[in-house]
């Protein structure tokens, strides 16, 4: 379970999407979950960094522990947990976060200062892929969400084979959607991502997988290799155990679900009333 906050004491502004919240936690005001519109989007332990509260972060963090990357593109900002898990563990790290929300990157600037060898710019996730020099990091997070949802230009194989230009030749892409009933939408972006890389999997709790609930599934990728092994002790010890399809596995989990062109892309599926703040 996550750790209880009260609603009282909030941080609030008005950013370009909407409305941002900064809600501080019981009993110090070192940690804070971030929300636009109404959405969780971040949490944050300035004490400890390393902390990561949201079940999906946790599986990027051990993507992060497994490889040490150096150079770092956060695609989506929120308030940075992940550049500060990287910041924390790979102290050598140099990274880069680009939010379109520049009401949101000036909030977070604010109230919760990013840490050193950090690089915020304002932009759309496809511009600043199309501006990055070609093999320039080591890892590309996309996590990119317009209220609860992830825009559609963001899920087409064109936006991948993007981020695959943007990788060294053994860097990892890595991917947070939302899914639920049908599972259509994750089926679909598994099936993209493999068009563009020879090495895929995706992590989730197995009741997601099994289409009984709407959450988080976590798509990686690379070119080389996964750290498969550690990758699937890691998750099947979380707090909240998930599991890692990959190979014949994950074959069976896209069954006959298309490519996603920019053509045919669409905004991925919104969570059931009441579920992610909406």
């Amino acid at each position: 379970m996550g750790r209880q906050r009260p609603e009282t004491d909030a941080l609030t502004e008005s950013i370009d999407s909407g409305v941002a919240e900064l809600v501080p936690e019981v009993g110090g005001r070192s940690s804070w979950t971030l929300r636009v519109n109404g959405t969780p989007q971040s949490h944050v332990d300035l004490d400890d960094p390393t902390y990561l509260e949201f079940e999906y972060v946790r599986r990027l963090g051990h993507v992060i522990d497994f490889i040490a990357p150096a150079r770092v593109l956060h695609l989506g900002g929120g308030a940075l947990t992940l550049a500060r898990y990287v910041a924390a563990t790979v102290p050598r790290s140099t990274q880069q976060v680009a939010e379109i929300d520049a009401g949101l990157i000036a909030f977070i600037r604010r109230e919760l200062p990013p840490p050193p060898r950090v690089k915020i710019t304002t932009g759309d996730a496809r511009a600043v892929l199309a501006r990055s020099r070609p093999g320039s990091f080591d890892l590309v997070v996309s996590d990119c969400f317009a209220g609860a949802r992830t825009p559609a230009h963001l899920t087409s194989v064109e936006y991948v084979r993007q981020a695959s230009a943007a990788l060294a030749e053994d860097g990892v892409y890595a991917a947070n959607i939302g899914d639920g009933n049908g599972l259509q939408f994750a089926r679909s972006q598994c099936a993209t991502v493999r068009a563009v890389f020879e090495h895929v999997c995706v992590l989730a709790e197995p009741g997601v997988f099994r289409g009984r609930r709407f959450g988080n599934f976590v798509i990686l990728a690379s070119h080389t290799g996964l750290p498969m092994q550690q990758l699937t002790r890691a998750t099947a010890s979380d707090p909240f155990p998930g599991r890692v399809e990959h190979g014949t596995g994950l074959t069976k989990f896209i069954g006959g679900a298309p490519v996603t062109t920019d053509e045919t892309a669409t905004l991925s599926p919104a969570p059931p009333s009441g579920l992610w703040g909406t």
